[in-house]
């Protein structure tokens, strides 16, 4: 008699998703392989290539650079457990490491008991993380036990880590924003070809949800992806899986499993939508909707890759069409003092403004230039002086007359992206407006809209402030991103 049907899907699951990494080890061009092939690395085309020799573990390493690697970790507020290894030592074994990260609840431990069964028969170590977040009474105890019983799965190796958690964008981004942290860290000291994450379909649903009420974009309707992380880092097997079956796998398998009381709590976003919204969904549309938000996933994800490319390659036709040098701009300022005294006047009228050179990139059917003592012309350069207008959080910089040379950063074809789709375009603008300094966080959709405006509504605005001192504004034919 086999499995249980719910074991025999959740190592299935985790099969097919070793035998990704296992393709993505030997494939040449895959970032996660290694630049120079060790001669001590097995073959790794065939599961059923015979495991090479072990090479001779490598010798320690000095205690400078154990203390450089302390200490960055505890720069990202990551602190190793008491008896916790510190892995820069390298392993005897050459085989590949995957890891999994386990909270200890019935997810992770379906997962993690699935990559204990699975890993060896492919060529593969496989080890164990769980994340101590401090944020509960006993924590430290929870996260022991779970230790426990991954050695009992025979994972090997198994760590738990204690991090500190912030409080930037709210306790549940701070805590997830910590775990990364400290995974990424564990995966770097144990030279890991790989981390699951045992995030399943239900927990796809909640992503999709929560970024539909916040009137995300497609790439947030796209949820959770499969494979992320750096190099493809992150592994999640099972989000094609709901999270019942994951539970009766730990039933099948007799393992222990801990239910997180933050889970339940409806303080947390994520746990109203879980308990509440979801539940009401279904019971207001019938059954399905969760495999519907997730399927809604899937096809949005899809088709934001999709646009990205295709902004990918906007970008660089616009940033490569008559090109500006990047080294500094010309701002308008104030003319030289004559070498002679000049009379000054008493007074000046009511007002009046020092006269701005006009910029280059005049609005169609606009104003002339505005001569001396009008008003200064709204396409002139913008200074990085506080705004003069408002739009919602978005701010316009007031014309100077004792601007200085800014930093441009980068400069991009008006033309090369007038005529393209605005899903694409707009994702141009949000590519550069991030590579040039302003946090993905703080960057919404209204900011994005009004510099597209400078492309398809331009009547001499002028500059727009982006979070992070990012000014962006229309000048000689190019949108012009410089520091502000």
């Amino acid at each position: 008699m086999g499995p249980h049907p719910a074991v025999a899907a959740i190592r299935l699951a985790v099969r097919r998703v070793l035998q990704d990494v296992l393709a993505d080890i030997s494939s040449p061009s895959s970032p996660s392989s290694p630049s120079s092939p060790s001669p001590s690395s097995p073959s790794l085309s065939s599961p059923a290539t015979p495991l090479a020799p072990a090479a001779p573990a490598a010798p320690p390493s000095p205690p400078a650079a154990r203390g450089a690697e302390t200490a960055r970790a505890a720069a990202r507020g990551v602190v190793p457990a008491p008896g916790g290894s510190p892995l820069l030592d390298a392993a005897a074994d050459p085989r590949p490491l995957i890891l999994v990260a386990c909270s200890g609840g019935a997810d992770s431990m379906a997962l993690a008991s699935a990559l204990a069964f699975e890993a060896p028969k492919l060529g593969l170590r496989a080890g164990g993380i769980t994340i101590d977040h401090g944020l509960q009474p006993g924590s430290d105890t929870r996260a022991a036990e779970v230790c426990e019983r991954l050695r009992a799965l025979r994972l090997d190796p198994v760590e738990s880590i204690a991090v500190a958690v912030g409080r930037d964008g709210g306790p549940e981004a701070a805590a997830r924003d910590a775990r990364y942290g400290a995974l990424d860290h564990a995966a770097e000291r144990y030279g890991a070809r790989a981390v699951l994450l045992g995030h399943t379909r239900d927990d796809q649903a909640e992503t999709v949800l929560l970024g539909l009420a916040r009137g995300s974009g497609t790439r947030s309707l796209s949820g959770m992806a499969v494979v992320s992380g750096e190099g493809g880092r992150y592994r999640r097997p099972f989000l094609h899986l709901d999270r019942q079956t994951a539970r009766r796998a730990c039933l099948a398998q007799s393992l222990p499993v801990w239910d997180d009381p933050h889970n339940a709590d409806p303080a947390f976003t994520r746990s109203r939508v879980r308990h509440e919204a979801l539940p009401m969904l279904e019971k207001a549309l019938g059954k399905g909707v969760v495999e519907a938000l997730a399927r809604t996933a899937k096809l949005s994800r899809d088709d934001a890759d999709a646009l990205d490319a295709w902004a990918a390659e906007a970008e660089a036709v616009a940033r490569a069409a008559r090109p500006v040098p990047k080294d500094r701009a010309t701002v308008p300022t104030r003319p030289p003092a004559p070498s002679h005294p000049t009379p000054r006047p008493t007074s000046a009228p009511p007002g009046a403004r020092a006269a701005v050179r006009p910029t280059a990139d005049a609005p169609a059917g606009g104003p002339s230039p505005a001569p001396p003592g009008a008003g200064a012309s709204p396409a002139a350069g913008a200074s990085p002086a506080p705004a003069a207008g408002s739009v919602g959080s978005l701010t316009r910089s007031r014309p100077s007359a004792t601007a200085e040379p800014c930093d441009v950063i980068d400069s991009l074809d008006t033309a090369a992206l007038r005529d393209l789709p605005a899903a694409v375009r707009r994702r141009v603008l949000r590519r550069v407006a991030i590579a040039a300094g302003s946090p993905a966080g703080s960057l919404f959709a209204r900011h994005i809209e009004e510099v597209d405006r400078l492309i398809t509504s331009w009547h001499g605005q002028r500059a727009i402030n982006l979070p992070g001192r990012i000014e962006v504004l229309r000048q000689g034919g190019r949108l012009v991103i410089r520091q502000g």
